[in-house]
């Protein structure tokens, strides 16, 4: 499902599904084989860790909305790095992880708790998907239902590894020419996706063993999702 492995996994602050969360992290360990998964926590995103037994590599943020059991358990970590910032700053507490991250050599970025609640947040956080592209770095957003990521041309995914059942792609502020999609239910053949012309590349699905994505210019999103039982 995925053409890079995950390195570095931020938890924000936002809503979070804790079991689903806890499981896709340990899926990520499995899949590297031992080497090493940085874990982040952006600022409120703490109290996931406090809840879970998990231990953050380092801690970001002004610390301003953290639970008083989240505080507590900050002041109790003596192996973690903490990064305290201003609250009064330029960019919102995932923001500034993910820099933080990219600093520290990241490339392909996992976010959680990213995805629920206010909108204006999530709105924020879709926009880091280009943010990390003009950074050279992966960004991903998960949740329970969803698996958001920027696309490059000639993306594979396999149907036994795929997130959800349903794949839509959408034009991520420009449009997308030449889009061609091969191995779906719905088949496109240099299709011109605009912003305000998606309906033809909802809910798609894999028919074959794996399907393909090609497109000659612009900025592609996709996401995954699957319905809840």
């Amino acid at each position: 499902m995925r053409d890079r492995m995950i390195d570095t996994v931020i938890v924000s602050g936002g809503m979070i599904q804790k079991d689903f969360a806890l499981d896709f992290i340990r899926k990520i360990e499995e899949e590297r084989k031992g080497k090493k998964l940085l874990l982040l926590a952006a600022d409120r995103g703490l109290d996931f860790f406090l809840e879970t037994g998990l231990v953050p590599d380092i801690v970001d943020g002004d610390f301003d909305s953290l639970s008083g059991a989240g505080k507590a358990y900050l002041e109790s970590l003596d192996h973690t790095e903490i990064v305290r910032l201003n609250p009064e700053k330029d960019d919102t507490d995932t923001q500034s992880t993910l820099n933080l991250a990219i600093r520290r050599g990241a490339k392909n970025i996992l976010i959680l708790g990213a995805t629920g609640g206010r909108l204006d947040h999530f709105i924020g956080n879709m926009g880091l998907l280009g943010y990390g592209r003009q950074k050279g770095v992966n960004v991903i957003l998960a949740d329970a239902q969803n698996y958001i990521c920027l696309v490059e041309n000639g993306y594979i995914i396999r149907k036994d590894s795929q997130f959800g059942k349903y794949i839509s792609f959408f034009a991520a502020g420009e449009t997308v020419e030449g889009l061609t999609l091969k191995g779906f239910k719905y088949p496109l053949d240099h299709y011109r996706l605009t912003t305000d012309n998606c309906g033809r590349t909802v809910s798609n699905e894999i028919q074959e063993e794996k399907a393909k994505v090609l497109y000659e210019k612009g900025s592609l999103l996709m996401i995954m999702s699957r319905d809840l039982k």
